[in-house]
């Protein structure tokens, strides 16, 4: 029976020997740090990674990620120097350097991801007000976004948390100027293409006009040469027919009716109302043209 008892407590006294045991132990990952609380009052802070110890039932251990958090911040419209409004959307990181810190005065990352995006949010106010549009979009972007981070990290680290940077993704003017500036540009680029066009024209036209001109004179200088040439060519053939009738005069003659023939009978043309006796038909009568002898 006593040992029956015995088997008993012993074995109650394993099993509690057990639970104090991992109660006792914690593990901190490689992503954590660890804050070892005693009865509400924090005693330690664990950064390195491994098997740890605490007091089972006194001490609690809250985690605490130690990776490096991005913080998403809706777009905001922020005003600058010279009063022109603009949508500015930004981000930034940030870790936890001080976890006892940030335990005690924020407590967890959802709270620690609000308080940066209101500190975040008046940082780009007070920074962007002091400079020009031009300066946010293109000439100084790279140096205000690191003057946000000082400005942002400064009042972070009383919090324990430590800004590794802040970047602007995009700072454009509101849709209502975007458009109006978008149809002031499709305006200009409109007029200079029509002022494009209207001088096209007007170049297009003085080379019609002079290739007008200049074909003009082509033609005038080609029906010149071709009257010329056309001229000696009558002239050498009015020389030819007169070489030919000095030779042989009778031949010319015939050559000439038989020309005349060829040309004024042709078929399907205008017909000839001729008395038979004509001296157009003088060769068919007689072969030698000459008018037959009259009979007694």
């Amino acid at each position: 029976m006593k040992t029956g008892i015995s088997g008993i407590v012993a074995l109650i006294v394993i099993l509690v020997l057990v639970i104090l045991g991992f109660g006792s132990l914690y593990t901190v990952q490689q992503t954590q740090q660890a804050l070892v609380v005693r009865l509400g009052e924090p005693i330690r802070v664990v950064t390195d990674p491994g098997l740890n110890f605490k007091v089972p039932f006194i001490d609690s251990v809250i985690t605490i990620d130690k990776r490096i958090l991005d913080l998403e911040n809706p777009a905001q419209e922020v005003i600058a120097n010279d009063q022109r409004r603009l949508v500015v959307d930004a981000f930034a990181r940030y870790r936890i350097k001080n976890a006892l810190r940030f335990y005690q005065s924020i407590g967890t990352i959802q709270a620690a991801n609000i308080q940066l995006t209101t500190l975040l949010n008046a940082a780009m106010r007070r920074v962007l007000g002091e400079v020009n549009f031009l300066q946010i979009v293109r000439d100084d972007r790279e140096g205000l976004m690191n003057k946000i981070r000082d400005q942002l990290d400064r009042e972070a680290d009383g919090y324990g948390i430590q800004v590794i940077d802040v970047r602007i993704r995009r700072a454009d003017l509101p849709d209502a100027n975007s458009q109006a500036v978008y149809q002031r540009m499709q305006t200009e680029r409109q007029r200079e293409a029509a002022e494009f066009r209207a001088q096209g024209g007007q170049k297009a036209q003085e080379i019609r006009s002079k290739a007008d001109r200049e074909a003009t004179v082509i033609i005038a200088d080609a029906n010149g040469q071709a009257e010329s040439i056309r001229g000696s060519g009558d002239g050498e053939r009015n020389r030819l027919f007169a070489e030919a009738y000095n030779k042989d005069a009778d031949f010319f003659a015939f050559y000439r009716s038989m020309t005349a023939y060829e040309n004024g009978l042709k078929q399907g043309d205008t017909r000839y109302l001729l008395r038979p006796d004509s001296e157009f038909f003088r060769f068919f009568a007689n072969p030698s043209g000459k008018p037959a002898a009259a009979k007694p």
